[in-house]
């Protein structure tokens, strides 16, 4: 069984959310299982593909409308990821020092076109092909449709969407861009009278998979725009959890802790981890800390922290520690919080790799009250080094984390993403922190929980075996 993913992001190639993380880790674990898979990206002008030698594999001309572009798929030449990794070098398109920007409508689809004309001269075709987001959405609609790929059309395609509200559309004025086809199947590919990547490939693609089952069910009710979609192609729609890297998310290995713990060593280790983040930050090592890494985006809840930290610091017996990155204006507003909060708030507006996985190793709770999460990883991380998750109830937070109150519970869970509730929750956090018996139990309950990706990898290759090529 041969598996292509075709990705805009990989880690540890390129990364701007989840996404990345999910299609550099699956791979590697369906490798384990006997499972030939590989993965496509595009070629970026970044650390990586400077830092490493590439073997040409292929090289030749695409078309995109009119125009043409000469291309190449590359190969890593000392490949230690645990997959294949081919890269598309479109210089013309691709080869930037970012990942996305305005125009990725001719860079994306320029990609797609110029994986499927490589895969043609395959030998041996791929047993399955995934799509991974919008970016690659029309791939299944043009191995179905296109008849220059019509030697393709009997690969099954599965198309896994991160995130729904991201859907790469653009106008039919650009229908001339996607390879020749039979144009009464133009309706395969719009939704609302534009050209729509994600409901062209819920349309076209033999199953379609969500990052949690949660998720899946809550598209159905909201997927901006796509809701009647998803529950009329239901029959084929899936729900698989994702699960983390436990190669390169363990706190007894991670070298970026200053020092590596186990569940027998979790006092002092994490205390480490902890001291080095309050010195930094000037938190006191004997408050709660509160952390949360991301993005300061709707999706997280995070444009709610200035009002939600400034009310949960009025309670003198907690710290507050954030690392992340996004709006503007609330960058600004977090910014001045540390002021009027010193020795008790602090934030780094940015993103460090190093430090967010001291976070994750030395803060007492992780914060996530998420509007959207199509599964989360960083609960999934913080359980894997002990640290609390305070989470709202959606999505995939809501299929990994159980609240204190329920049996066997771990977490801390709220159901609307306002103010209140979240510094309630976070109330609710200081509670347990005062119970030192049931918080330091129940972080070394959260360390055993497995979210590897072993499970998650044998229920996509279930999958792949359901379909019939």
């Amino acid at each position: 069984m041969k598996i292509l993913h075709i990705s805009a992001e990989c880690y540890p190639i390129a990364k701007v959310g989840g996404l990345a993380d999910v299609v550099g880790a699956l791979p590697k674990y369906q490798n384990s299982k006997n499972v030939i898979s590989q993965v496509v990206m595009p070629f970026y002008k970044n650390k990586f593909t400077k830092e490493n030698k590439f073997i040409e594999e292929f090289k030749s001309t695409l078309k995109l409308g009119e125009s043409e572009y000469d291309f190449r798929i590359l190969s890593l030449e000392n490949n230690l990821l645990g997959f294949d990794l081919f890269l598309v070098d479109i210089p013309e398109l691709l080869f930037k020092d970012y990942v996305y920007s305005s125009d990725d409508t001719d860079r994306f689809l320029a990609f797609q076109i110029a994986t499927l004309d490589w895969v043609l001269t395959w030998k041996k075709k791929p047993t399955v092909v995934q799509c991974h987001d919008h970016h690659t959405g029309l791939t299944p609609f043009m191995i179905s449709q296109s008849l220059k790929y019509k030697k393709l059309s009997d690969i099954p395609t599965i198309f896994t969407i991160h995130n729904a509200q991201y859907q790469g559309w653009f106008s039919h004025e650009k229908v001339s861009l996607i390879p020749e086809f039979d144009f009464s199947k133009v309706g395969l590919i719009d939704w609302g009278g534009t050209i729509n990547p994600m409901a062209a490939a819920i349309k076209c693609a033999w199953k379609v998979n969500t990052v949690s089952p949660s998720y899946m069910d809550e598209l159905k009710q909201s997927a901006n725009g796509l809701e009647w979609l998803l529950n009329d192609e239901s029959a084929k729609c899936v729900g698989i959890l994702n699960g983390i890297d436990t190669d390169v998310w363990n706190p007894e290995k991670d070298s970026y802790l200053l020092k590596n713990y186990s569940i027998k060593t979790i006092q002092s280790g994490r205390n480490t981890q902890k001291k080095w983040l309050c010195d930094e930050f000037n938190l006191d090592i004997e408050k709660p800390l509160f952390a949360f890494i991301g993005r300061l985006v709707g999706e997280k809840g995070s444009d709610l922290f200035p009002e939600v930290f400034r009310n949960a610091l009025i309670n003198k017996d907690i710290s507050i520690l954030l690392l992340g990155s996004g709006n503007k204006e609330v960058e600004e507003q977090l910014e001045n919080l540390k002021e009027e909060n010193k020795g008790s708030y602090n934030a780094f507006i940015g993103y460090d790799e190093k430090l967010s996985h001291l976070i994750y190793a030395g803060a007492d709770f992780l914060l996530m009250p998420s509007r959207v999460e199509p599964c989360g990883l960083n609960q999934m991380y913080a359980l894997r080094y002990g640290t609390i998750p305070i989470v709202r109830s959606i999505g995939g937070l809501k299929d990994t984390v159980i609240d204190i109150s329920e049996e066997n519970g771990f977490g801390i869970c709220h159901e609307n993403v306002t103010v209140s509730e979240i510094v309630h929750a976070i109330a609710r956090g200081l509670d347990l922190y005062k119970n030192q018996t049931k918080f330091k139990k129940i972080r070394k309950q959260i360390m055993t929980i497995d979210h590897s990706w072993y499970a998650s990898a044998e229920e996509y290759i279930k999958l792949y075996k359901s379909l019939k090529g």
